[in-house]
């Protein structure tokens, strides 16, 4: 484990300097199983695998999430060890902000401001910030997000292509529990009956699937109807957008597609999404 910025790239200057090639997989901590996954598709693709581990305060628009994000670095050490990774970056945040928090920004545009950016104003500016610091620091050759944040994932790939910055994204597909649940470092905090509702939300997405050949109307109503059942899901937005541009769909589209939804029980925000082919 490495913590200062200077120990990590004189580590990954001398890998690079012996021909090795080095992939990044970047975590808030908290680990479970679908980051895992990442870290089996990583050393597929370098040499040299590389966790970051940092919990940014600047993607966190409510100072009480900030707090409550589970910090486990310990347990995370653990698995990471099991799982044979190179090297991991656990900075401090003096360390990755040592002026205190940057007012040098990327900005994630209009894109930014919807779906997960309406809820959490300013989100996503935090995120690809500290993942282009995390992507100038490592250097890697290959970096993977998951797919689960599908709206980070389009934002982060974006960046890289507006930027010109050297390095593949690769996208990670979304781990699931055996009742379909897409897994999450925030699943610890629902309660058993919160836990069983949430089920709702892969519902919705199989549902909106299996509707997709009879167009964007019953998707959207197939989906819709199974997250009514669920009185603990407060819904937040519920859409349809276009892998290309992440925007919503027009009235009588055609093709390729992404179901995106987001909803809050209790005190937890969950997201989760499909691609779908409307026919």
């Amino acid at each position: 484990m490495i913590e200062t910025i200077r120990g990590i790239r004189e580590a990954l200057a001398a890998e690079r300097a012996a021909g090795r090639t080095v992939a990044l997989t970047a975590t808030l901590g908290a680990l479970h199983d679908g980051h895992l996954s990442h870290l089996e598709r990583a050393a597929e693709l370098a040499d040299i695998t590389v966790v970051s581990i940092f919990v940014n305060p600047t993607q966190f628009t409510d100072p009480a999430d900030l707090d409550k994000y589970p910090r486990t670095l310990d347990d995370d050490l653990v698995a990471l060890t099991a799982a044979g990774v190179d090297y991991v970056f656990a900075p401090s945040v003096d360390e990755m902000y040592p002026q205190g928090l940057t007012q040098t920004k990327v900005s994630a545009g209009k894109l930014g401001t919807l779906y997960e950016g309406a809820s959490r104003p300013g989100h996503f500016d935090g995120v690809l910030t500290v993942v282009a610091k995390l992507l100038d620091i490592v250097a890697p050759d290959v970096a993977t997000f998951g797919q689960k944040d599908a709206q980070q994932l389009f934002l982060v790939r974006r960046m890289v292509s507006d930027l010109n910055l050297p390095v593949r994204i690769e996208s990670i597909e979304t781990v699931r529990e055996p009742d379909g649940l897409a897994l999450s470092s925030r699943n610890r905090f629902l309660d058993p009956k919160q836990r069983r509702a949430a089920r709702a939300l892969s519902i919705a997405l199989e549902a909106a699937a299996s509707s997709a050949e009879r167009g964007l109307d019953a998707t959207l109503a197939a989906a819709q109807g199974a997250l009514m059942g669920e009185a603990l899901v407060q819904l937040d937005y519920l859409k349809i957008v276009h892998p290309s541009t992440f925007m919503p769909v027009d009235d009588g589209y055609r093709g390729p597609a992404i179901v995106i939804v987001a909803a809050v029980l209790g005190t937890t925000r969950l997201i989760d999404n499909e691609s779908i082919y409307i026919g």
